[in-house]
């Protein structure tokens, strides 16, 4: 995985620049429970939700949810562990960091994987859900950059592996049905 690792050196620039907003107090605590909530909270409590909103039957959409969380979980810290990719804030003195990591390495982005992979299962059965996983998910994502914790193609790696296992699940989904 060296050419992850030459990537570093050209992606900084845009760490930079997304973490520059890091330095001002309440863009920062923001973003960090912003960070916080995409840690599982969000997802967890709206997963337990589903079935009180929607009756028994959402109870196997929260299930598809969280099998898609457990299979991507398993894909991404073999990846990391892999990869080994160093943090932005590692590779580079100039990255405020204030949020500690949930693990060393950063490729790729977990957070950004299951925000996506849970948005994406929850809105192929309610889509009317959009107005606020779509946006709590791109805020995930650019949390990621702006805390320093991830380089761009982290979270574009993480957003393309969730719609991905998201997708792939549904597919498989539906032709068991």
């Amino acid at each position: 995985m060296k050419l992850l690792h030459q990537f570093n050196d050209a992606e900084i620039p845009l760490c930079l620049l997304f973490n520059r907003i890091n330095t001002w107090q309440r863009v920062s605590r923001f973003f960090a429970a912003v960070s916080r909530l995409g840690d599982g909270v969000f997802w967890y409590v709206l997963m337990a939700m589903l079935p009180v909103l929607y009756g028994w039957e959402a109870a196997g959409v929260s299930l598809h949810m969280a099998l898609v969380g457990l299979v991507g979980l398993f894909f991404y810290k073999l990846l990391k562990s892999k990869t080994a990719r160093v943090r932005p804030y590692n590779h580079s003195g100039d990255i405020f960091q204030n949020v500690a990591a949930l693990d060393q390495f950063s490729f790729p982005s977990g957070h950004t994987l299951h925000a996506v992979g849970f948005s994406w299962v929850l809105l192929h059965y309610y889509p009317e859900w959009a107005v606020l996983v779509v946006p709590f998910a791109v805020l995930v994502a650019l949390s990621r950059m702006v805390l320093g914790l991830h380089y761009p193609s982290d979270v574009a790696a993480g957003a393309l592996m969730g719609a991905s296992l998201a997708q792939g699940s549904i597919w498989l989904f539906s032709a068991t049905l």
